[in-house]
């Protein structure tokens, strides 16, 4: 059976839903990524599977999510449960889902990011201005 599933552009896809920019990953990834090289990744079938955890734990999305989102299915699946203009309607009286906390929570996590990336930009320039003056 042929493979459908695109790991990389599942990757670029949860990426852009969390609105991470590649040079925010590259930066979680540590010093052997840049932005090319996450826009390359992006565009592979299949990634190793070190890389996928690390993807996986700067992101924080499971694993299996770059592994399994077939977007084919996921639209056929949708197209054939609601293709009769039928109205979904799922009951839940106990719902955990928060979405203010939850944008409250991804804004605070943007933002200790963009702190850590300013503070390694300034610990570079100190740098180069030491190397200058020498």
């Amino acid at each position: 059976m042929e493979q459908k599933i695109h790991q990389g552009r599942n990757v670029k896809r949860f990426r852009e839903m969390l609105g991470i920019k590649q040079e925010a990953l590259a930066f979680d990834l540590g010093e052997d990524w840049n932005q090319k090289k996450i826009s390359m990744l992006e565009q592979k079938d299949i990634i190793e599977d070190d890389i996928l955890k690390a993807i996986s734990t700067a992101l924080k999305i499971p694993v299996e999510a770059f592994q399994n989102f077939d977007e084919e299915l996921a639209v056929n699946v949708i197209a054939n449960t609601f293709g009769d203009h039928s109205i979904g309607f799922q009951r839940n009286d106990n719902p955990t889902f928060h979405p203010v906390e939850q944008i409250l929570k991804l804004h605070e996590e943007k933002i200790a990011l963009y702190e850590r990336m300013l503070k390694e930009k300034d610990e570079m320039m100190d740098r180069l201005e030491k190397l200058i003056n020498k």
